[in-house]
Formats: structure tokens, sequence, C-alpha cells
């Protein structure tokens, strides 16, 4: 068997189970490029791109074949030349390989991780059908949003172009540090080597200390509690299993549910603060609008006294006008500047006003997350709420007890939730796998509906191996709980738009 060298520089520092005492390091500021979106629709057979590395990783080169289906897109890549990504950065542990819709919203749909010969080979699925592609270093592989190392963009090969459009996709990038929080400089120069299963384990495991170290920064513990505790929970499962040798494919999933649902916990408490701050910065201006009302009273009672007063010299009264004419408005003009630097302090982009259906919907999202979270891991994805059943949790078509009583719980929140709609998707890792993978959805249905579910509210089926979440059996053997409807809505909390930068410019 082979083995590889463990990353000497940062992985000793994060197995530091102490958590930093120092602030996060965040920045405002967002960095901005444009790289081309292809349509895919309407395609017969694949079509063929490349990758060529950006200046960060110049030797870097891919090829993709992207297969254009009905309702999504099947991307089957290969990379070569891809280095260690901790030369960008002791934070940076993996890379991911992202599409960007041509109106610039993110999607990580994989991680890339180098083997022996610094090459890669990655099989997935995307709803999108068009898109651009990039890969960038990352602190672990369940970011949302990309950081501005990116190494690699995609090209259209001679033998495309004409058959395809072409769109100046325009996206944003969170600058180095953003992710970031304070990690011990302890170094080590004479790692032992490891087989390649060793290592993947060890760094999904580094991710996802690094995962729960950021949203504990991001004050997710208080502003996330449920949430950050499921990362917690799921995080100590893959290290106790990694010390006790456990299988290799429970620690993997282990660890990445646990940076997942880190990353959730993130979310929300960067938006509950950016929420807090709008709601300081509206009650700012209320009072300086009342200020700004007493000041103007206090200029008609200083006219009246004013008029009362007329019987003095005419110079004398002229002077004290012009004098308290000249105050008000310096009062008012200062009162106005305040508020409006308060405000522009806040957010450049307001969220919708507290009262709108869409912050109600957003607001009712994070908080059923949070429930639901506490049974089963879940998402938010462009789809809706997305709880997931392992493979662990049945034997054969059978759910095991324990996962009976989580199923349980999620279907007594979303019954307690009028107006939801469910959507039940059986996955499998073996071909012709539909029948299996339709019962185990049959049978989470069931349960949902002996709790209180509208059985016209939920829906199952089988997807066999028609969509893979990844590369190995422990991240494509799984059943699916989708949650969505009018209650929710159907944007994700964490989501927003982007400015569309048009072609040619």
């Amino acid at each position: 068997m082979k083995s590889f060298f463990i990353l000497a520089l940062s992985i000793p520092a994060f197995c530091q189970q102490q958590q930093p005492q120092t602030a996060p390091i965040y920045r405002v500021t967002v960095t901005e490029r444009t790289v081309k979106a292809i349509n895919y629709q309407y395609r017969n057979g694949p079509t063929l791109i490349d990758f060529r590395g950006t200046i960060l990783m110049p030797k870097a080169k891919g090829e993709a074949s992207v297969d254009s289906k009905q309702g999504r897109s099947e991307i089957d890549v290969h990379f070569e030349n891809i280095t260690e990504p901790q030369r960008f950065g002791r934070e940076y542990l993996t890379y991911v390989l992202w599409a960007l819709t041509p109106d610039g919203r993110p999607h990580n749909i994989g991680e890339i991780v180098p083997g022996s010969s610094d090459k890669s080979h990655l099989r997935v699925t995307t709803d999108y059908q068009a898109f651009a592609m990039i890969v960038t270093a990352e602190p672990y592989s369940a970011v949302r949003t990309p950081s501005d190392v990116v190494v690699l963009e995609n090209e259209v090969r001679p033998d495309t172009v004409g058959k395809i459009e072409q769109v100046e996709a325009r996206y944003e990038l969170m600058p180095r540090g953003h992710y970031a929080y304070q990690i011990p400089a302890t170094t080590t120069n004479n790692a032992p080597k490891v087989s390649m299963r060793k290592y993947e384990e060890l760094l999904e495991l580094y991710q996802a200390q690094n995962a729960v170290g950021v949203a504990q920064a991001a004050n997710a513990a208080e502003l996330a509690p449920n949430t950050f505790t499921k990362a917690q929970q799921l995080l100590i499962e893959a290290q106790q299993l990694e010390q006790s040798k456990g299988d290799t494919s429970r620690i993997i999933q282990a660890a990445r549910e646990a940076a997942q649902t880190a990353e959730d916990a993130r979310v929300i408490a960067e938006r509950r603060t950016q929420d807090d701050k709008l709601s300081k910065a509206q009650a700012d201006v209320a009072a300086a609008q009342q200020a700004q009302a007493a000041a103007a009273a206090e200029i008609e009672k200083a006219k009246l006294e004013a008029q009362d007063a007329k019987a003095q010299a005419d110079t004398e009264r002229a002077a004290r006008e012009r004098a308290e004419a000249e105050a008000a408005a310096a009062r008012a003009a200062q009162l106005r500047t305040d508020a409006q630097a308060r405000v522009n302090q806040s957010t450049a982009i307001p969220p919708p006003p507290p009262d709108s259906p869409q912050r109600r919907q957003s607001e009712m999202r994070m908080q059923l997350l949070e429930k639901l979270n506490a049974p089963l891991p879940t998402r938010d994805t462009p789809r809706g709420l997305v709880a997931v059943v392992p493979n662990t949790a049945f034997n054969g078509a059978v759910l095991r007890p324990s996962a009976t009583d989580q199923i349980a719980r999620i279907g007594a929140i979303v019954a307690a939730t009028p107006g939801l709609r469910v959507e039940i998707e059986g996955h499998t890792e073996m071909p012709a796998s539909d029948e299996l993978s339709a019962r185990r959805a049959q049978a989470v249905r069931e349960i949902m509906i002996a709790r209180g579910v509208s059985p016209n509210a939920v829906t199952s089926r089988g997807f066999g191996n028609s969509r893979p979440a990844g590369s190995s059996a422990a991240e494509n053997e799984r059943v699916e709980i989708v949650i969505s409807g009018d209650p929710i809505g159907s944007v994700p909390f964490w989501d927003r738009t982007y400015a569309l930068k048009p072609s040619g410019q």
C-alpha cells in the first residue's frame, strides 16, 4: 500500500482540544472576479471543458465532462498538479469545486482530495443547467462562500466555441482570514507516514475542528445553541470513532456532518448578529428623528419668545433670531449626519423590514432548522431543509429502533407547522438498487404519517444510485427528508443575490 506524509505545518496544531481565547479575524470587504458561465441545456451527449490554473497554481490543470440530464447536470472531472493547500496559509486544509450561476450565486458541489501523485478525480451532480466552475482552497469542505484563493477556473475548449452560450458571471469571494480563528503556531517536521485512508480520516477530522472553532468564534454557542451543540456532538463522535480505530466510512461521515452543521451554526450566528445591528441602527434613527422634532419645537418656541420681545430694539431682535436659526440648522444637520452614518455602518444592503413576509419566512426557516438539528443533522439548501437519515439507520430496508425515534421527532416538528410539504428521497450506492431506495423512503414516510403529518403532504421516491453525494458509500447510502412550503419560503436563510456584470464589460 502506498503511504503519504501527514501535512506537518497545521495538522498537529489542530489536534489541540483547547479552543483559542482570542477573537476571530473578520473583514467586511469582498473581492470580485468574473468567469465564463456555460449553458449545458439541450445538449446531445456530454460537453467537454478544460480547467486552467490561476497565478496561484499555474501548473494545475484539469478536464471535465458535463452531461445535462432532466433536472440535473452530471459532472465527471479530473485534475492534475494539485499541490497541498497549506501553502496558502495554515488554515487551508482542502480544495472545493464550485458551480457559479450567471447571477453570481455559488454552490459547493464537492471536495477535491489530491492523491499521492497530485491528481484527483471527482464525480458529482448539480441542479444547475447554466453555470461556471472554479476551484478554491478552503479551511473545511462545508463552506458556503468561496474564498479568494482561486486556484483553477473552467476554460472553454476550442472545439466547443460557438456551440455553447457564454455569459460573464461576476461572483464575490471571501478574503483570506474571514473563516480563520487564531490557530496555535505549533509545528512538527517529522510527522509519521500513514495510509491514504488514514490520511482522509485525519483530514476530515481537522476540517471539522476548523469548522467548529470558526463557529464558536462567531458566537454560535449563544446565537445558535442547538445547531452548534449538534456540531460538537458529531465532532466528538468522529474523534471517539477514530481513537477506537472504528470504521473509516463512519469516521468520515460523522466528521463531514460536523463541519456542515458547524457552518450552519456560523451562518445563523452571523445573520442574527446582523439583525441585532440593524435593529439598533433603526432605533438610533428613530431617536434621531425624535431629537430633530424636539429641536424644531425649540426653534418654534424661540420664535414665539422673540415675537413677545418685539418691543426690544430692532437690532437686538434681528441678531437673536439669526443666532437661533443658525443654531437650529446646525443641530438638525448634525442629527441627520449622525443618523445617516449609523445607517451606513449597519449594512450596505439592508435585509427586508422586520414585519415583511420574507423576513418572517426566513426567521421561521432558521427556527425550524434549529429544531430539526436536534434529532438529525439538517442542512438549509435551495431545495428546502434537508434532514439526512444515514445508511447506519437501516437494517436492509427496515429502520432501526433508534432511527425510528429520531424520524418520529422530525414528523412531530413538521406536523406542528401547517402548510409544509415533505419529499422523502431514497439513495443507494449499488446499481439496480432502485427498489431498496424506494422501500427505505416509504419506511420513513410511514413513520412521519404516524406522527401526525398529513398523507397528502408527504411523498416518497427511490432514486437508486442516480444522484451520488460524494465518492464514498457512507455519503451515497442515505435517505433525504426535504421539507419546504410557504411558511419557510423558498430562499435559504444564508442566501443572498449578487450583481451581474453584463457580457463584454
